[in-house]
């Protein structure tokens, strides 16, 4: 919040001209009195709300840059940034892969010699659309799911048993639709999920019995009225000679850390090798914006003796003592190690500096060592995550100081208003006493000078 107060000059109410009949102007020496009232006041509220704005401004500022640096630290925290794998596949038309986790720097051949399909059956040929298949109770079943739709004589064409499965709140995973071929029109059903255990089962039961056109049941010997057109099926693969399936083609159970999407069958080698990119992005930005701080700072708190001007918070504690407590972790050790070891350090000038081959040593074995300097209870993340948390968390330092620093301009601003009310009343009243005066002092003149005329008049009568 911020708050903008003048000086100001009251007119509302006031002579514009000098005094009807005395000469004193009335409009000047109002505004003089006022303001001169009203000036220690004013300057005060106006000094307090610049103050206050400046801070809110160099806070903010601040909170900025912190709230930058706890991003930065989020993967570096949460350890992906050094876990990141490249995976690449041999033949990206049979497979591709990507890294979903801790996956192991590796090879692994796999051959796929069978993709994973979902059920599709269609039924015989029906003159069209809507001709009438029967009623009954039509009961379709996909695993340990089943619905049941009740089919009467308003719903009871080809159409309109699409229309009742397709519609179905409780459909276990069943879709219908009319293909017309030459013979006429086919409803065909799909299963919506691949694999083996996913094909569906389809009975009737009372009616008419036509609603059998229907039924279709795989594990049946006989009575099954639609023809398969793709079945049911897992997808079957090896992984170095070792023979494994699934119920869908992708694939995130078969390779710790790795997810294997199929696409045809044949051989391709999936290969998986530390990447430090990741990593070394995630430190450099890290570094970046501590560096980011560090100059909002040093130009909040500068000193410059040329101009004698200061920076707009120097000597602020709070500020101070962030900077201090960010020197101070950045330069010290966690886990037995610094960060100078993996090639960050801190300059003289409180920036931190990068050495990249530095770095790309460090992160050599997989990004175990570096990983090993900001990770666990006693780490830099754990050491600054505490501290940032505490600045410009929900209820940190930096939050409370805010919400001081607003309370205090919304204050200015009721104190504002109650001087500008006063001095209302102020100029009221002042420009009532003096208009008073001045037709006071105006009746004065009238009256002296009649007596002055009277006095001419009794002198000259005299003197004759």
């Amino acid at each position: 919040m911020a708050i903008t107060v003048n000086s100001t000059t009251p007119t509302t109410g006031l002579l514009t001209s000098m005094g009807v009949g005395s000469g004193l102007d009335v409009a000047t020496l109002v505004t003089q009195l006022v303001n001169a009232k009203k000036a220690p006041q004013q300057n005060q509220i106006t000094d307090q709300a610049q103050t206050a704005n400046t801070q809110l401004s160099g806070l903010g500022q601040v909170s900025a840059a912190l709230s930058a640096l706890q991003s930065a630290m989020a993967s570096i925290s949460d350890g992906s940034a050094f876990s990141a794998h490249s995976v690449s596949s041999s033949d990206t038309t049979i497979l591709n892969a990507t890294a979903t986790g801790n996956a192991v720097a590796g090879s692994y051949k796999i051959e796929v010699t069978q993709l994973a399909s979902a059920l599709k059956a269609s039924s015989g040929a029906f003159t069209d659309s809507s001709t009438t298949v029967g009623t009954g109770t039509l009961t379709i079943a996909v695993g340990g799911q089943t619905m049941n739709l009740s089919i009467d004589g308003s719903n009871n064409s080809l159409a309109s048993i699409r229309d009742a499965i397709n519609k179905a709140s409780d459909n276990p995973g069943v879709s219908a639709t009319i293909v017309n071929g030459t013979d006429g029109a086919h409803l065909v059903l799909s299963g919506t999920r691949t694999g083996a255990a996913n094909g569906f089962t389809v009975s009737s039961s009372g009616g008419d019995g036509g609603l059998a056109a229907l039924n279709y049941d795989a594990s049946a010997g006989s009575g099954n009225n639609l023809t398969v057109i793709t079945a049911a099926s897992d997808a079957l693969y090896t992984i170095d000679g070792l023979a494994a399936n699934s119920a869908g083609n992708s694939i995130s159970t078969a390779i710790d850390g790795l997810t294997l999407n199929l696409s045809t069958l044949g051989t391709s080698t999936v290969s998986v090798a530390n990447d430090p990119s990741k990593a070394t992005s995630a430190l450099t930005n890290l570094v970046n914006t501590y560096n980011s701080f560090v100059g909002i700072y040093q130009n909040l708190t500068k000193y410059d003796a040329t101009t004698k001007t200061a920076g707009a918070m120097i000597g602020d504690a709070t500020l101070n003592s962030i900077n201090s407590t960010l020197s101070r972790i950045i330069g010290g050790s966690a886990n037995g190690a610094t960060l100078s070891s993996i090639g960050i350090s801190l300059q003289v000038d409180g920036t931190l500096k990068l050495d990249s081959d530095k770095l790309n040593a460090a992160l050599a074995d997989g990004g175990k060592q570096v990983s090993d300097v900001f990770g666990g209870d006693n780490g830099f993340s754990a050491q600054l995550g505490a501290q940032l948390t505490n600045w410009v968390g929900d209820h940190g330092v930096l939050t409370g100081r805010t919400d001081s620093i607003s309370q205090q301009l919304k204050d200015l601003g009721d104190q504002q208003a109650a001087l500008d009310a006063r001095m209302d009343s102020l100029t009221a009243r002042y420009q009532a006493q003096f208009t008073a005066l001045d037709t006071l002092m105006s009746k004065l003149n009238s009256t002296s000078s009649y007596l002055t005329q009277q006095f001419d008049a009794l002198t000259n009568a005299n003197k004759k």
